[in-house]
């Protein structure tokens, strides 16, 4: 192991080489300086060019950091990876056409991680069978034309399922919080783990040179075993940033890094409108005892209705970084949690989903189609991808997706004495459509496989059944053929027992 700049650290990258990049979202263990250092060598010498870049979690903070510092025309050539949402400029190019651009499930990025790790022959997984990412529909592709895609169909014991192809990697670009002198790296200051253990395993197996960017050094010998996260063998380069924040928003924070605990009474409230309505809305679906998974987006407001209710002291609230119990954050601090009980890799916190352990699940969705299919990858001309989306969805026994029925400049109003819900202005865009841009989530497969489908909006309550989406709920002063039908690109089923929406919920929503 040797300590040096980030600048002569990336400086071992090659024209063509493969990178495959630990951290999450808004910069949770995000090696920004490894990302920085290298955008400074190709704006000064146009080298490295033509690379690959991998990491299982979109990388970013929606602006000028992460993966979209890699953006410049010659630096890529391909980016697989869970989302691009983080990442504006990625998107971009991979619209233009200018890099080929695979979106795929984080989770089975993740796994394949750690079987690259082993050099087995990929990850064989039925996640993803059925929907956009299947190799038989369009592997995951939104940029330009691959001859030699990420995936490939296979079929197991006549069972469809996707294989993996093994990464084979020239470079990791890691992080951690603390490296000694022999260049055992452990993260006791992160607020993610990931595969970052996978991924040094499967460079260094490969032949390829492992960097970790950290806060500070120690002696040898200092660090408690029971935290080291890589052991030295695996690492080749550090380099010392010390004042990496734990996230791009939060520069600080030990809650984030489980070192205390916080009064969970001093939260913010939920903000009024339709978002918080659909918030408690949805986490009336919670059970006492059931372990749940909590989505990006509108979503995140389940956690604060579950806290204002008392519900959250009775449920064990995970998110797909591998954090299990406690309060997940939202907004870009999305991914990271508070009071949690534990940390997972982020590789056995998706075995754990994959295997059905999930009870529920409450995520987001952009496109909702007559038959229940959901769309959060492509729509509108905007590339986002999926993270953990195609995992959560096909694994939870309960799936809770939660939106406006229509989007862009929806307004409603409530009358606290009359009890009715009225659409001031409706949204520009509708939601519901006849048929979703790309399937992200199969409400028929959904159906074959047992699952309980639920949509809820601000003003209506729907279910996937055998037939199609059914209404089953409607806001107080909501009318079906005035205010739904329309908005709706199909004509949807009619439960013989449609209930009135709870007016608690929207008395205090409003």
């Amino acid at each position: 192991m040797r300590i040096t700049s980030a600048l002569e650290a990336v400086s071992t990258v090659r024209t063509g080489d493969t990178i495959v990049i630990g951290g999450s979202g808004g910069g949770h263990a995000v090696p920004e300086a490894l990302l920085e250092a290298l955008e400074a060598r190709f704006l000064a010498d146009a080298e490295p060019r033509r690379l690959t870049t991998i990491h299982p979690v979109g990388l970013g903070d929606k602006s000028t950091k992460g993966a979209h510092r890699l953006r410049h025309p010659g630096l890529l050539q391909r980016v697989v990876c869970g989302t691009v949402v983080d990442a504006p400029g990625i998107a971009e190019a991979a619209s233009r056409g200018e890099i080929e651009l695979f979106c795929l499930p984080q989770g089975s990025l993740s796994q394949l991680m750690r079987d690259s790790a082993a050099r087995r022959p990929g990850l064989f997984t039925r996640v993803g069978v059925g929907t956009y990412v299947d190799p038989r529909i369009g592997g995951g592709s939104q940029g330009a034309p691959a001859a030699d895609p990420p995936s490939e169909a296979a079929t197991i014991d006549g069972v469809d399922v996707i294989r993996y192809k093994p990464v084979v990697a020239q470079i990791a670009f890691l992080r951690g919080t603390t490296a000694d002198a022999l260049g055992n790296i452990s993260m006791e200051g992160e607020a993610y783990f990931g595969e970052m253990l996978s991924m040094a395993q499967a460079v260094h197996n490969a032949g390829g040179t492992v960097i970790v960017q950290v806060a500070r050094t120690a002696e040898a010998h200092t660090l408690p075993p029971k935290t080291v996260k890589i052991p030295h063998f695996l690492v080749d380069l550090v380099v010392v940033a010390p004042d990496q924040p734990i996230t791009y928003a939060t520069a600080v924070s030990r809650a984030y890094a489980g070192d205390e605990r916080l009064h969970l009474d001093h939260l913010d409230p939920l903000p009024t409108g339709p978002r918080a309505v659909i918030a408690r809305r949805a986490a009336r679906e919670l059970t006492p005892g059931a372990v749940c998974n909590l989505g990006s987006g509108i979503s995140t407001g389940v956690a604060l209705a579950a806290a204002e209710s008392g519900m959250i002291d009775t449920v064990v609230l995970t998110n797909e970084q591998g954090l299990v119990g406690g309060l997940p954050m939202s907004g870009l601090d999305a991914g990271a949690a508070v009071n949690y009980d534990a940390m997972l890799d982020q590789p056995y916190q998706f075995d754990f989903y994959d295997g059905g352990g999930l009870d529920i699940a409450f995520l987001s969705f952009a496109e909702v189609s007559a038959r229940g299919d959901v769309n959060i990858s492509r729509f509108g001309g905007r590339i986002v991808g999926v993270g953990g989306f195609v995992n959560i969805s096909e694994s939870a026994s309960t799936m809770v997706f939660s939106g406006t029925l229509t989007a862009g400049g929806l307004e409603t109003a409530w009358d606290a004495d009359t009890g009715r819900l009225s659409i001031v202005h409706e949204g520009r865009a509708r939601r519901f459509v006849n048929e979703v841009e790309q399937i992200c989530f199969s409400g028929p497969l959904a159906a074959q496989r047992g699952q309980r489908v639920r949509f809820i909006t601000e003003r209506a309550v729907f279910d996937v059944t055998p037939a199609g989406l059914m209404l089953v709920e409607i806001a107080p002063g909501i009318d079906v053929d005035r205010d739904i039908r329309p908005q709706l690109g199909f004509d949807p089923l009619l439960s013989p027992h449609v209930v009135p929406m709870d007016r608690a919920l929207f008395d205090s929503s409003f």
